[in-house]
Formats: structure tokens, C-alpha cells, sequence
């Protein structure tokens, strides 16, 4: 019997974790990690924050992955991070668009969602391993100010319920260590290295 391909959409605020969350369940599942700054760095070498050109390639890029993955026999574990901004119907549509995509090509799709002060985000922004796997945060002061203006401009944690017509989970880990919230997530959805 075929083993079952994974889908994990890990969403949350900025810099709350996600990149290394999934680090660690790509290396503890042998799963594939798309981060969403893989393709938005790629962009930005071409054109700023807001320009449309840089939504354009980056967009592209991911339908691109998106595409290649949910279609190969070769990828059984995939994961991919996102900020969603919950009060926009174009990010729900993003969201279930993926959805589709994987589920018509036999994958289960699951969500993640994590959650933390932003406090702790903001410590978190300037740790070795994001300014290493995002070179755009690497001007602290500019990627600080940039986590506070989506705090104010996008409501990036759902609502109580919001999400429960998916395979989900949401761990607030504020006060977790990255391979604690991996632990958890493994153990909810019952997943093995196979």
C-alpha cells in the first residue's frame, strides 16, 4: 500500500516561527521545505516591498513548486510557510487554491498555526538562523518596524473556530522551543518517517 503524501501549510504572524519550525519537521519527517521567502528573496533582488513585480515573481515561483510537488510521485512530505492575513478574501482564496491543488492530486492537506507575543516576535526577528535564510531581515531596525505595521494593518492569527473545517493545529509557542512544537505537531497528526 502506498504511504500517504503530507501537505503542511504552517501559517502565523511574522517571525513567529515558522522557517524553523519547519526545518526541524522537514529533518524529523524527511519532508521538502518551501518557505515563503524562498521565492519573495529571489524577487527582491529584482524589486522592493509593494512594487507588483515583486508579487509577480513570487507568486509565479510558488504556483511553479506548487505545481511540480503536487504532481511528482517522487515528494511524499511537503511544507510550506505563510503569513495569512485572516480579514482578506484573496488569502483565503490563496489558501484554498493550494488545497485543491494537493487534495486533487492525492495529498492530505493539514494547517499548522502558530502563535506569539509580539514580543517575542520581534526577539525572535533577529535570530542567526532567519537573518541567515532571509537576507531581506538582515536590516533589523527596517524588518522590526515592518513586523509592527502588519501587526497593526492584518489580523494574522484566525478566530476562535475559524479554521475547523481543516486538518488543523494551533500551538501557541510563545514559551516553546521549536522541536517541542514539532513534537506536538507529529503526535497530533499521527505521522511517521517512513
Amino acid at each position: 500500500m502506498k504511504s500517504p503524501k503530507h501537505f503542511f501549510l504552517i501559517t502565523g504572524p511574522p517571525a513567529v516561527g515558522k522557517m524553523t519550525v519547519g526545518q526541524i519537521l522537514r529533518d524529523r519527517l524527511g519532508y521538502r521545505l518551501f518557505h515563503n521567502h524562498q521565492s519573495l528573496e529571489l524577487g527582491l533582488t529584482l524589486f522592493n516591498w509593494g512594487e507588483e513585480e515583486l508579487s509577480t515573481i513570487s507568486n509565479g515561483i510558488r504556483q511553479l513548486v506548487f505545481k511540480t510537488v503536487a504532481e511528482s510521485s517522487l515528494i511524499r512530505g511537503f511544507i510550506f510557510t505563510l503569513v495569512w492575513g485572516f480579514e482578506l478574501k484573496e488569502d483565503w482564496e490563496y489558501v484554498e487554491a493550494i488545497k485543491d491543488r494537493f487534495e486533487d492530486n492525492g495529498w492530505h492537506f493539514h494547517i499548522v498555526e502558530l502563535e506569539s507575543s509580539q514580543k517575542t516576535r520581534i526577539e525572535r526577528n533577529t535570530t542567526p538562523n532567519r537573518l541567515e535564510h532571509k537576507p531581506s531581515k538582515r536590516d533589523v531596525e527596517n524588518s522590526r518596524d515592518r513586523i509592527l505595521q502588519m501587526d497593526q494593518k492584518h489580523r494574522m492569527n484566525s478566530h476562535l473556530g475559524e479554521l475547523d473545517q481543516y486538518a488543523y493545529l494551533r500551538i501557541n509557542n510563545d514559551q516553546l522551543q521549536p522541536e517541542k512544537v514539532v513534537d506536538i505537531i507529529v503526535a497530533n497528526f499521527q505521522l511517521i518517517n517512513e
